[in-house]
C-alpha cells in the first residue's frame, strides 16, 4: 500500500507568517512552485498561500505586496494529512476539500507537500483520472 510519505515532495519550504507577499512571490519563483505553506513562529503549519492568492487578494485590490504579510492571507484551519496516511485517505481528503495541494505532517511538523503532479507521477492513471474529474467537477 502506498502512503503519503511515498507520494509527497519532501522538504516543503515554508514562508513565515510575518514575511511579505513580495518575499513569498520571489520564493515561489525561485522554487518554481505555485503555493507555499505558511508557518508561524512555532514552525508549525498555519496555512497555505498561492500565487493566485497574491494576485487576487493583494494586487487586484490595490494592496502593497511589500507591506502585506503571508499571515494576512491565512484563512481558517489548513487541511493536511499524516505522513503515514494511505493513498485512499490522501485522495479522499483532496477530493472532499477540492484542493490541489496537500501538506503532509509528521509529529506536528510539515515534512512535505502532495500536488497534482506528485499524484500523476506516483499513482495509477485510473486513480489520477478520477481525482482530476472530482476536483474539476462543478461545486
Amino acid at each position: 500500500m502506498t502512503i503519503a510519505r511515498e507520494i509527497m515532495h519532501a522538504g516543503a519550504n515554508c514562508i513565515q507568517e510575518n514575511e511579505t507577499l513580495e518575499d513569498a512571490a520571489r520564493r515561489m519563483s525561485e522554487l518554481d512552485v505555485g503555493a507555499l505553506p505558511v508557518c508561524g513562529p512555532d514552525d508549525r503549519l498555519h496555512g497555505i498561500i498561492t500565487d493566485r492568492d497574491i494576485v487576487v487578494k493583494c494586487l487586484a485590490k490595490g494592496k502593497d505586496p511589500k507591506s502585506m504579510t503571508a499571515g494576512m492571507l491565512e484563512q481558517g484551519k489548513p487541511i493536511s494529512i499524516d505522513a503515514g496516511a494511505d493513498t485512499d485517505d490522501v485522495l479522499r481528503t483532496m477530493e472532499e476539500h477540492k484542493i490541489r495541494r496537500l501538506p503532509v505532517i509528521e509529529n506536528h511538523r510539515l515534512v512535505g507537500m502532495i500536488s497534482e503532479a506528485d499524484l500523476a507521477r506516483r499513482l495509477p492513471e485510473e486513480q489520477v483520472g478520477h481525482f482530476v474529474e472530482a476536483i474539476c467537477a462543478a461545486k
